[in-house]
C-alpha cells in the first residue's frame, strides 16, 4: 500500500478541501466531523469543534490524500503540518515499523483500537518527521 500524505489545518480544513476539489474536480468528499466520534471516558469535546474535519480525503491524480483540522485545543504549526501515513493491511509488519521508529522518536499516540481502526498509532521520528500508521484488515467501514 502506499504512503498517504496527510495535511492538518487549523481549523479551516473544509475550506481547504473544498478548493482543492474543486482545482482538482475531485467532487465533493466525505466528511467525517470531530463531532462525530464517540464521546471519550473523561474527555468533553467543546462545542465549538464539534463542526471541525476530523478526516476527509480526496484522489488526486489517483493518489489518495488526507485532511482534517488539528485536534481540538491544539494549534498547527505550519511546516509540522504534512503527516506521512502509512495504512496497511499487514498488522504485524506494521507494528514491527512503528516500534523501530518510536525507539529514537516520540510516541504521540500509541498503536490502539479506534473507531476507525483496529490498530491506529501516530509518532514523530528522530528527524521531526510526524508519522500515523493504521491498519486496515477490511472490518471497517467507511460511513
Amino acid at each position: 500500500m502506499p504512503i498517504v500524505p496527510y495535511m492538518i489545518f487549523n481549523g479551516n480544513c473544509r475550506e481547504a478541501v473544498d478548493y482543492y476539489a474543486e482545482v482538482f474536480g475531485t467532487g465533493a468528499p466525505e466528511i467525517m466531523k470531530y463531532g462525530d466520534m464517540q464521546p471519550g471516558e473523561g474527555y468533553e469535546l467543546p462545542e465549538d469543534a464539534k463542526d471541525l474535519v476530523m478526516h476527509t480525503a480526496l484522489n488526486i491524480y489517483g493518489s489518495e490524500v488526507m485532511f482534517s483540522d488539528g485536534m481540538p485545543g491544539s494549534s498547527v504549526h505550519f511546516g509540522r503540518n504534512i503527516n506521512l501515513t502509512i495504512v496497511s493491511d499487514e498488522l504485524d509488519k506494521m507494528t514491527n515499523e512503528f516500534n523501530r521508529l518510536a525507539q529514537d522518536g516520540k510516541i504521540v499516540m500509541e498503536l490502539q483500537k479506534t473507531f476507525w481502526s483496529p490498530s491506529y498509532g501516530a509518532l514523530t521520528d528522530k528527524f521531526g518527521i510526524d508519522w500515523q500508521f493504521s491498519y486496515d484488515d477490511g472490518s471497517y467501514t467507511k460511513s
